[in-house]
């Protein structure tokens, strides 16, 4: 990932942010005035395309995330005993969070290969998103590879 500052004049601001679209991955692209308030700065975090000879980032990482995760059924039951225990939502901490968007991905993940996706994608990607929320680290294209790589970074931590 790597941050692109742009200064342009304002009428050359749209086609610059498709430019910067049909070139890399773009998060939100933010758009300011300068200080003479002549020009907009734009500013934006992207990674490069994938080339096709590349396999797609979120397969791959969904693979790399989850090869030493428990079982999905020993995580199902884990959030329940964690629920049961806490009594309220404002007593679950971060971990709880990243393992229950962890364990609707995988969900998810299972469900995927047909089309349209169902209810366990809607759920995954509505909890990569409050995590996401709650981290606020910054535009990113996919909020699930997101829950991959910071499930990936706290797995190893723990073991």
């Amino acid at each position: 990932m790597f941050e692109i500052r742009v200064i342009c004049d304002p009428a050359e601001t749209e086609p610059i942010v498709a430019a910067l679209d049909r070139t890399f991955t773009v998060g939100t692209v933010s758009v300011y005035p300068t200080r003479d308030r002549k020009r907009n700065r734009l500013y934006a975090r992207a990674e490069s395309k994938p080339t096709d000879a590349e396999p797609a980032e979120s397969s791959l990482a969904a693979e790399q995330a989850y090869a030493n995760a428990p079982s999905i059924n020993s995580e199902i039951g884990w959030a329940a005993r964690t629920l049961a225990a806490a009594g309220c939502f404002t007593e679950l901490g971060r971990d709880f969070y990243l393992r229950k968007a962890a364990l609707l991905d995988r969900i998810a993940l299972l469900d995927e290969p047909d089309i349209p996706y169902g209810d366990a994608t809607a759920a995954a990607d509505a909890a990569a998103v409050f995590l996401m929320d709650m981290d606020q680290p910054g535009p990113f294209y996919d909020p699930r590879t997101y829950v991959r790589q910071q499930y990936a970074h706290w797995l190893s931590s723990e073991q």
